[in-house]
Parts: C-alpha cells; sequence; structure tokens
C-alpha cells in the first residue's frame, strides 16, 4: 500500500483509538444509564422516553457520529422494569447499527431502598463500506477489494442498579458478556477483532444546599481489557428542580486527560426535559477539531390508573 495522506493516516489513528473503546460514550450518561446498564429499567417509577444526538470532534472528517433512542419503565408492577435501546454509531468507514431489551426486578422494594438486578439481549450490525476509503485518498492501493461488508452479532448483558431514599444511585454494569470474534465476512481472515467486554460502575447524590438549590455529583468507572481505565467526573447544581448546569472532567486521551465538558438541562415541563452539553477536547486531537457537542429530549408518559391519568412522581435525576 502506498503511503497515506496526513489527513487519512490521522484518521485511521483516530478509529484506532476509537476501537479500544468499542461503545459509544455520551457526556450525558447520567440521563441516559440504559444504554449502560440494564439493571436501570424501570428505575424512574413512570415509563420515559430519552433521545440523544452526539457529534464527537466537529470539523475532523469522519469523526464519530451518534445517535440513540431509549424507552424504559415499570411492567406490571414496580418491581418489575422494561427497556428498549436502539442506536447508530457512524465513524469513518464503520457504521454500527445496536438493539436491546433490558429486563429488571427490583429484589428489595422498599419504601427507601431499591436494588435491581437487569439482564439484557442485544443485536448490532456492524459494516465497513470500503468504498469510502479508495473515495477519500486515491493513494490507497487499488487492489483493496471495492465493496461494502456487514455483519451481524448477538450478546447478553447484566447490571445490578440501586438508590436509596431517592437521592443516591449507584450501579455496576456488563453490557456484553460475550467477546465475539468480527471476522465481517472477510475470506483471508477468520477474526479481524473481537468485542471487548465493557465495565461500568456509576454513582451519584442529590444533596440539598438549600430548599431550592441541590448539589449534584456524579461519577461514571469505565473499564476495558488492554485499554486505559477511563472515569467521567461530574458535579451538577441544581435549582429548584427547574434548571441545571455543570462540568465534567472525562480522563484518558493523554497525561491531560480527553475533555473537560460543560452541561445543562431544563425541566422545561412537567414531563418534559432538554438537555446539551459541549465537550473541549485535552487530547492529542484537539487541535485538529472543535470539540464535541450533545442533544438530548427526555419525556415522561403519563401512567394510566383506575381509568384515569395520572402522573407519577418521576424520579428526579435517577
Amino acid at each position: 500500500m502506498k503511503k497515506l495522506t496526513f489527513s487519512f493516516a490521522l484518521l485511521v489513528a483516530a478509529c484506532v483509538s476509537l476501537h479500544a473503546q468499542q461503545e459509544g460514550h455520551f457526556t450525558q450518561f447520567m440521563y441516559n444509564k440504559l444504554y449502560l446498564n440494564p439493571g436501570y429499567a424501570g428505575a424512574r417509577g413512570v415509563p420515559s422516553l430519552t433521545g440523544i444526538y452526539r457529534s464527537q470532534w466537529v470539523g475532523f472528517e469522519g469523526a464519530p457520529q451518534s445517535i440513540l433512542a431509549s424507552f424504559n419503565g415499570p411492567f406490571l408492577s414496580k418491581r418489575v422494569g422494561v427497556g428498549a435501546t436502539i442506536s447508530h454509531l457512524k465513524i469513518g468507514l464503520q457504521r454500527d447499527l445496536y438493539g436491546s431489551l433490558a429486563y429488571s426486578y427490583d429484589v428489595v422494594a422498599q419504601e427507601d431502598v431499591s436494588l435491581r438486578i437487569g439482564l439484557s439481549g442485544s443485536l448490532r450490525s456492524l459494516g465497513f463500506d470500503y468504498n469510502k476509503a479508495l473515495a477519500m485518498n486515491a493513494n490507497i492501493d487499488p487492489s483493496i477489494e471495492d465493496k461494502r461488508v456487514t455483519d451481524f452479532y448477538g450478546n447478553v448483558g447484566a447490571g445490578v442498579y440501586g438508590t436509596i431514599m431517592e437521592r443516591y444511585y449507584f450501579g455496576v454494569s456488563v453490557p456484553h458478556l460475550y467477546s465475539n470474534a468480527i471476522g465481517l465476512n472477510n475470506p483471508n481472515a477468520t477474526t479481524l477483532a473481537k468485542e471487548s467486554q465493557h465495565y461500568y460502575g456509576m454513582a451519584g447524590a442529590i444533596l440539598p444546599l438549600s430548599e431550592d438549590i441541590n448539589l449534584m455529583p456524579a461519577i461514571l468507572l469505565k473499564y476495558v481489557k488492554n485499554a486505559p481505565f477511563n472515569a467521567d467526573i461530574n458535579v451538577n447544581l441544581d435549582i429548584r428542580r427547574k434548571f441545571t448546569a455543570g462540568i465534567s472532567y472525562r480522563t484518558g486521551g493523554d497525561g491531560s486527560g480527553d475533555s473537560v465538558d460543560l452541561l445543562a438541562f431544563w425541566q422545561a415541563a412537567p414531563q418534559f426535559g432538554i438537555g446539551a452539553a459541549y465537550d473541549f477536547s485535552l487530547s492529542n486531537l484537539k487541535d485538529y477539531n472543535g470539540g464535541s457537542f450533545e442533544v438530548l429530549l427526555q419525556y415522561d408518559l403519563k401512567q394510566i390508573k383506575s381509568g384515569k391519568r395520572k402522573m407519577s412522581n418521576p424520579r428526579f435525576f435517577m
């Protein structure tokens, strides 16, 4: 293969870097826990819809773009929770379409304490478009096969999610327990890569500072074998349960970390909220992109009880 141009080589380096952590990540993880932990299904106490869009490394050609939609809520009784997630990740030559179903059961179900054990089943469609590689760089060896390839992979996951007095939460999870061999129908290799097991730990709290103001710290720990340990450390300030603003620090990248992030969330109506986040890159790629941004929408459905529509009190931030 002939020498790659600088821009294409940089994109390849970015793809290799992301491969170490194959799961998409979201700065607003505290509003999007079902994607990481099936034990979260039903924990809000009301049926809830969440949609999120993330554009990473703005201005960087072939940079990751993610879109996700999820639903979760109690089923038949508040001890049982169900959920569903669908997401699409696009990065460079790769297209990743993912769907999962989750089930959780509250093994404690006390007034002030909840401990849910969750299981999930998922299906992933992973594809590469080698035509785009040829279009991006004419110096690539033309003997590279000119085609698109797609393969499908199933998996199962597990997680535990708990709340205490509806002010503290914690959870651990492994969304994909099985390490699928990724071959993408390549006749020259039985395995190109393997899905890595991702281990997550999360915790957060609502700490009242006054009648109208709450301090809400949160942390997300991420571990993948043969990759650096990562963490998202976040502090939000909530005013009258109407507006929330905060800052996060994401470790990783080089010695200075991966990013510093600004977050905001507006409870526009009792059942509807809008969130946004912007990441300032700290890694070696910071000179080649304009940061990353996310937009989030969340809607809590009304419960139906005794023939009347009634809004249950959703667990704020949980």
